[in-house]
């Protein structure tokens, strides 16, 4: 492929990939999710056995996507041009669908969702209660491209923001953009993306530098993932539209190294987008000059702090140093280095595509835009969701989620992983917002969401966290590492129905000092879910001590 150099050239690019495309051409899109094919070909072979088989190569194609979300239900596939959806398909299955489906152009009812409510039947991904809720500006794409597919991307308007960005605004005008938007990181803090971007836009020095922060190392969150395997250009976009408004020339991709299947696809994306002049120099013919590394952690989950990220990128070990002067202004070898997560960076390109004002429609008043979460624990439905900030967790649990299996009740909802924090099934109704749920003490976080029913103990559930997080600890500072295993040890005798008079106390006490006297993020949060927990569910700790055996 010929580099593209002007706005004018990528819209004929764009319009020939369409043109050769048919859109009648039957296609099995196959999410490859880690909830679906867990790193498993045999799906994917059989579907290709069948087709050559049937005698049906070149008229039938076969796309493995990123995830499509429904991971309760997974393997799960969709066939275009209909969108008919199948779920929990097996390799075995591939012959009839082939044969009913494809060619005879019939349903195979026993493959298609069942609500288990109502009992009706859902043939089309629209009409599944799982997604009905949800407005997917961000996920729905995955189903509907090849992840390792430039000409796929292009085709539904891809790297059309970038273009806009870079020759239609100045780097000072994409950032005001993304400052209207209210755009606001979505890796945990719910910082506003534009004010971070311009302390290191502002900060005095010649080489800046764009992070894209794709670690995600807390249990049970899986959000980031299914955005960059499914639709790794969408980031690269995002990521070099950023840096042309810090005024950045060089971008980071810190990501896991456990993760194969998403590795490929960077790489590849990466690849062809360097070889489209996407990535290089003098970009469209703008001037603009830009490229990326790609940088694998190290196997620890504080490797993921920013300051941790910037010394593990730098080659030291990935320990977090002190917040003297921000990132954002001394980062990567002493210089200014803006961090945002995947799913930050997915927003930039619909913002500067659609515009800042059509992003404050969507969420509520001090939310923008949707919010990816990923669902696990006592959930019926789990699996990842994009729903408009705004949105009660009462929806998200029941009309996406499906509410609690095996007749149980609700007893609390955790938003945050380790670092989290829980609220009880009374506040329900409470609405996905950064802010609202701070104030009651389960700041959203990543966006991992744990359902927790009327069976689970508050006690156990923080002492998981707590041995996590003491595992986790690079070790670095006392009120980490030893604040944290004192705590494990309070709470594994009181989970144990041994617990002293004075427990509370002491958790309380080693909470005030780990959150005022940790290093980072990890030792300063390691309270939260205790905190949440003690002011929800205190009755719990005081029975493990009084009564000798925790309660739920």
């Amino acid at each position: 492929m010929a580099r593209i150099n002007s706005a004018a050239q990528l819209e004929k690019v764009r319009k020939d990939i369409v043109l050769k495309k048919d859109p009648n051409k039957p296609c099995i899109a196959i999410c490859g999710g880690i909830g679906c094919l867990g790193g498993r070909e045999d799906l994917i072979r059989a579907f290709e056995k069948e087709i050559k088989k049937q005698k049906l190569e070149g008229k039938v194609d076969v796309r493995v996507t990123g995830c499509h979300g429904f991971c309760a239900q997974g393997p799960n596939i969709v066939i275009y041009p209909e969108e008919i959806c199948y779920t929990k398909v097996k390799p075995e299955d591939a012959q009839q669908i082939i044969s009913e489906t494809v060619v005879g152009k019939t349903i195979v009812d026993r493959l298609v969702y069942i609500d288990p409510n109502t009992g009706e039947k859902a043939v089309h991904q629209s009409e599944i209660p799982f997604y009905k809720k949800q407005v997917r500006n961000i996920l729905g794409m995955n189903p509907k491209i090849d992840p390792k597919s430039i000409d796929d991307y292009l085709a539904i308007g891809g790297y059309s923001s970038l273009a806009k960005a870079l020759l239609e605004m100045k780097p000072q005008e994409v950032l005001e953009e993304v400052k209207k938007a209210n755009l606001r990181g979505r890796g945990g803090g719910g910082f506003p993306a534009g004010l971070k971007w311009e302390t290191a836009r502002n900060a005095p020095a010649e080489l800046k530098y764009v992070i894209c922060n794709g670690h995600e190392g807390e249990p049970g969150a899986y959000m980031d993932r299914a955005i960059f395997q499914g639709n790794p250009h969408l980031i690269i976009e995002g990521l070099i539209i950023g840096g042309y408004a810090i005024g950045a020339k060089q971008g980071f991709i810190y990501t896991r190294h456990d993760m194969p299947r998403l590795r490929e696809n960077i790489d590849i994306a990466l690849e062809a987008a360097r070889e489209h002049g996407f990535i290089g120099n003098d970009i469209l013919g703008s001037g603009f000059d830009f490229d990326i590394e790609v940088h694998l952690d190290v196997g620890i989950f504080v490797s993921g702090e920013a300051s941790a990220l910037m010394r593990s990128i730098e080659g030291k070990a990935p320990e977090p140093r002190p917040k003297y002067t921000r990132t954002a202004v001394k980062g990567i070898w002493e210089r200014p280095s803006n961090l945002n997560n995947v799913e930050t960076w997915a927003n930039v390109p619909q913002i500067i595509g659609k515009g800042a004002d059509w992003y404050l429609g969507i969420g509520s008043e001090g939310s923008k835009g949707t919010k990816m979460i990923s669902l696990s624990g006592n959930i019926v439905n789990s699996g990842v969701v994009e729903v408009p900030f705004g949105t009660s967790l009462k929806e998200i649990v029941y009309d996406i989620g499906g509410g609690i299996p095996n007749g149980k009740k609700l007893k609390a909802i955790h938003f945050g992983a380790a670092m989290g924090g829980s609220l009880p099934a009374e506040l329900i109704d409470t609405p996905l917002d950064f802010d609202v749920m701070s104030k009651l003490g389960a700041a959203i976080g990543a966006g991992g969401l744990f359902v927790m029913d009327e069976d689970t103990s508050m006690v156990e559930m923080n002492r998981f966290f707590l041995e996590f997080l003491a595992d986790e600890s690079c070790g670095k500072c006392v009120p980490c590492r030893e604040g944290i295993r004192q705590m494990l040890r309070i709470l594994t005798r009181m989970s144990m129905g041994k617990g002293k008079e004075g427990d509370i106390e002491a958790l309380e006490e080693l909470c005030e000092v780990g959150s005022l006297a940790s290093l980072c993020a990890l030792g300063k949060t390691t309270s939260s879910p205790i905190y949440s927990s003690l002011r929800y569910f205190r009755n719990e700790y005081e029975a493990s001590i009084e009564d000798k055996g925790c309660t739920v």
